[in-house]
């Protein structure tokens, strides 16, 4: 037991928190708002965090630009689109799946298809060439090659 406690004592201070005592909103609605936002907006720095979660200054920065469009009055999807027109759709840890990016989103499925396809356009293919070869075969040649198939 304390042994277990150590550890928690000694991994806690290693446990940072990334939104700052500063940056919370006295308004507790708008505050759990400004988290839900955060959450979907990429770190342009770390890449794969939310600015939620991220340490880096960019990400401070974007979470301060989150709260203070909330104050004013913007709603989510406001404050989502402010961000995505400033920093481009990168910026969202979820990219929408309409406009150009359905070419992104539909091209894998595509390619499977496709690898399919000639896949078994080729087995196909292979079987019937295997086919054509036992049929051109004499009487003579196919009972020496049963001959050197059973040695």
């Amino acid at each position: 037991m304390k042994k277990l406690l150590l550890i928690i004592v000694l991994l806690l201070p290693n446990i940072a928190l990334a939104v700052q005592p500063d940056e919370v909103l006295s308004d507790p609605a708008l505050e759990a708002r400004a988290r839900e936002i955060s959450k979907d907006l990429r770190c342009l720095v770390c890449q794969n965090e939310s600015i939620d979660d991220s340490n880096a200054s960019l990400a401070r920065d974007l979470r301060l630009i989150v709260r203070e469009r909330l104050v004013k009055g913007d709603s989510n999807d406001e404050v989502k689109t402010f961000i995505v027109e400033r920093y481009g759709e990168f910026a969202l840890l979820r990219p929408t799946a309409g406009g150009a990016n359905r070419i992104l989103w539909l091209s894998g499925p595509l390619m499977l298809l496709l690898a399919l396809l000639f896949g078994g356009i080729y087995l196909r293919g292979r079987s019937r060439a295997s086919q054509a070869l036992q049929s051109d075969l004499s009487d003579d040649e196919k009972r020496r090659l049963d001959e050197l198939l059973k040695d």
